[in-house]
C-alpha cells in the first residue's frame, strides 16, 4: 500500500515534466515503505538518443544515467536506515531519481537534493512532493556551483563511475562538508570504485568501507564508502 496520493501533485509540476520527458509513476520501496516515484519510462531509449546526438556532433548532450534507479541507491537507503537522521541537514549529490534524498527525508532529515542535470529534478519535485516541507531541489554541478551552506551529512549513490569527475566531486565535497561531517557514497562494487578507493588515499579524507547485503541479490552487496576529513 502506497503512502501518498499522486493526484495531489500540482498540475504545473506535471505539465513541466510532460513537456520534457516520457515518464510514469512507479511504486518503489523508499525509506522502508512503498512510495510512488516519478521515473523515466524508457531510460535505454534516452541513452541511445543521447549517444546518437553525440555521434552527430551535438554539443552539451549529457548521458541520462540519472533516469534509472540503481541498486546503489537502494543499498544506501538501507544503510542510512540505521542512522539517526531526525532533524539533520543532509545534502544529496547527483540525486538522479531522488531515491536516497527522499529516504532521508522520510526518516526526518531536512534534505537538499541536487543534480548536475535539470531534467531529473522535474521528476524529483513530483516524487518528493509529499515531503516537500523537508526537501529542497536544486541544480548543483560539481566544480561549477556552490551552495552557501555546509552539511553534517553528504549522500551520493553511483557518483564515482567517471574518473574525470573525481576531482570535481572531491572539490564539491570539500566545499559542502561541515567540520566533523561524514560523506556516504554507494556503488555496486565496481572495479572503478576500487580505483576510486585507492585514488582517495592521496587526499585529506579517511576511508572506511561497508557492505550492504541486498535481498534481491545477496551475493552482490552494495558498497558504502564512508569519508571523513582527516583531523576532524
Amino acid at each position: 500500500m502506497t503512502t501518498q496520493d499522486t493526484s495531489e501533485v500540482p498540475q504545473d509540476l506535471v505539465d513541466a515534466a510532460n513537456t520534457l520527458l516520457d515518464w510514469h509513476w512507479q511504486e518503489t520501496q523508499v525509506g522502508g515503505q512503498a512510495w510512488q516515484m516519478a521515473v523515466a519510462s524508457d531510460p535505454d531509449a534516452m541513452l541511445v538518443d543521447a549517444c546518437e546526438r553525440q555521434d552527430a556532433g551535438e554539443e552539451g548532450v549529457i548521458d541520462p544515467f540519472w533516469a534509472t534507479t540503481w541498486r546503489a541507491a537502494a543499498g544506501l537507503d538501507q544503510f542510512i536506515g540505521e542512522l539517526d537522521l531526525a532533524g539533520k541537514r543532509v545534502l544529496e549529490l547527483g540525486c538522479g531519481t531522488g531515491h536516497v534524498g527522499i529516504a532521508a527525508a522520510l526518516r526526518g532529515a531536512s534534505v537538499i537534493l541536487t543534480d548536475g542535470v535539470e531534467d531529473p529534478l522535474h521528476l524529483v519535485r513530483m516524487s518528493s512532493y509529499p515531503v516537500r516541507d523537508r526537501c529542497e531541489i536544486q541544480r548543483l554541478r560539481f566544480g561549477m556551483d556552490r551552495l552557501d551552506e555546509r552539511f553534517p551529512i553528504l549522500l551520493g549513490s553511483d557518483v564515482t563511475y567517471q574518473r574525470q569527475l573525481w576531482p570535481e566531486l572531491i572539490e564539491c565535497i570539500d566545499q559542502h562538508l561541515a567540520p566533523g561531517g561524514v560523506v556516504l557514497l554507494s556503488d555496486p562494487c565496481r572495479i572503478i570504485g576500487n580505483e576510486f578507493r585507492e585514488w582517495i588515499k592521496a587526499h585529506p579524507f579517511s576511508y572506511v568501507e561497508h557492505k550492504v547485503q541486498m535481498e534481491d541479490d545477496p551475493e552482490h552487496p552494495i558498497r558504502v564508502m564512508e569519508l571523513r576529513r582527516k583531523g576532524d
